[in-house]
């Protein structure tokens, strides 16, 4: 039995997108399944997550320039259109022709004649509309051009998205890609220049950045193994010691050093809450939402795997992912603890908590591209609610005149400054020691957006 042909990444991202349903599925768990039929693992997935990312602006210009809605078109069609629009729009380096030739092979694969010479028409009117693939923003149209980076985006001939005059949130919302009602609440928190940024950070091509793990390597020790094996990575200033940008995207399991436990993979913002709590060796740390064991491991290294740290989560499946990079980096100092045995008391006090609790994610759209289109304002309030239970909860495992860092991925208010505020308001043996609201950024060394509180004894009032 002969070995099935293998499909282009075009292919494989026009299947992945035809299965995914933005309302209840994950993007990488259908295209997971689908990898091992492609030899462009990479680029199938930047199409992918790409045009899953800028969907909204997508389907703005379908609908403006093909003179048919993308619901009336036939998804099989729909995604291989989208795919063409988002490279077009958002890739300037490959070519038109390119693009173009081979959705209309994809088409052929899709169905008939009919449909080829359909995507055909459609991308061709849509190609003929644009003036202009890498317009400078300074000089472009904002009507007329979609965003690509802070400086550079894609110029049609026509307005097309509305009037940030007459509409900034509608406007924000259709160029980016995300709900009108989130843009409105960024708008009244920020303001008009910081939501700007933020939209920009969430619809980045994030940077891959590593976390050296100190207790195995260096940095320049690991910066060296990459460089000997042709790969170009660069140290991370301002202050942020051991973390490396990789230059490009890379299969992560297939660096120098993964298997080796040399480094973990880990954003520049979500490493700031183990910062920010300060663990000292010898203590006694309970980090409550661990999986996957990202944070855990940095206690851990952070302690010279000298403290006794006990890593737990509601969900146990999760906790094997724990294990695995326990494992992996050669850590002794963490204990798996299954929840249900915290719940009975079966360890504790802790001199500190790690509560990285669940969350809306608007810190990392960028990152978990089928967030923007689940949430909704009474999401926020729901999460809310569960984070401030889990406070509570925390507070009953510490031992006296002790912390917590408390920690989301969010950047709501209600999620974040709010839930502080309420939990030191209810008990007067806290008080706020240091909090950090980091924004999403798509400027120099890129990164998501995260909150961090540090929640202490309360100073005795002399």
């Amino acid at each position: 039995m002969s070995a099935r042909p293998l499909q282009s990444a075009r292919a494989i991202a026009a299947e992945t997108l035809q299965q995914f349903d933005p309302s209840r599925d994950y993007a990488g768990t259908i295209l997971d399944r689908l990898l091992s039929q492609t030899n462009e693992r990479q680029r199938a997935t930047d199409l992918v997550y790409g045009t899953i990312r800028h969907l909204f602006a997508i389907d703005a210009v379908i609908g403006r320039f093909s003179g048919r809605r993308p619901e009336r078109i036939a998804p099989p069609l729909l995604s291989i259109i989208r795919i063409g629009v988002y490279e077009l729009a958002y890739s300037p380096a490959t070519p038109t022709y390119s693009i173009v030739s081979e959705a209309v092979n994809n088409a052929r694969h899709a169905g008939g004649r009919k449909q080829t010479g359909f995507v055909n028409a459609v991308l061709r009117e849509i190609v003929r509309h644009i003036t202009n693939r890498e317009v400078p923003l300074a000089t472009s149209n904002p009507r007329r051009t979609l965003v690509r980076d802070v400086d550079a985006g894609c110029e049609f001939d026509t307005d097309f998205l509305p009037d940030p005059v007459v509409s900034l949130p509608d406007y924000l919302s259709t160029c980016f890609s995300l709900p009108a009602w989130l843009v409105r609440e960024w708008l009244e928190t920020f303001g008009p220049d910081q939501t700007r940024q933020i939209c920009l950070g969430s619809n980045r091509r994030p940077s891959l950045y590593v976390r050296v793990n100190p207790l195995r390597t260096t940095a320049q020790d690991l910066l060296g193994r990459f460089e000997q094996a042709g790969i170009k990575a660069e140290p991370v200033p301002n202050a942020i010691p051991d973390m490396l940008r990789m230059a490009g995207p890379h299969a992560v399991t297939e660096l120098p050093g993964f298997s080796e436990g040399l480094f973990t993979v880990q954003d520049l913002s979500a490493s700031q809450a183990v910062r920010l709590l300060q663990p000292q060796p010898g203590w006694t740390i309970l980090d409550m939402c661990s999986a996957p064991g990202t944070k855990t491991t940095q206690i851990a290294e952070m302690t010279h795997d000298s403290a006794t740290i006990f890593a737990t989560d509601i969900d146990p499946k999760r906790l094997d992912r724990v294990q695995e990079n326990i494992t992996r980096l050669g850590l002794k100092s963490i204990t798996i603890l299954p929840y249900a045995q915290l719940e009975q008391g079966a360890v504790g006090p802790f001199d500190a908590i790690l509560l990285d609790v669940p969350c809306s994610n608007t810190g990392v759209l960028a990152r978990r591209v089928e967030a923007r289109y689940r949430l909704r304002p009474e999401t926020i309030n729901d999460l809310a609610a569960a984070q401030r239970t889990l406070l509570e909860k925390a507070v009953t495992l510490l031992k006296p005149a002790s912390r917590i860092c408390y920690s989301t991925c969010s950047i709501q208010e209600a999620e974040n400054q709010q839930t502080a505020r309420d939990f030191l308001g209810a008990r007067d043996q806290f008080h706020l020691m240091q909090e950090q609201l980091t924004l999403p950024s798509a400027q120099a060394f890129d990164h998501d957006g995260a909150y961090a509180a540090l929640l202490g004894p309360a100073i005795p009032r002399g």
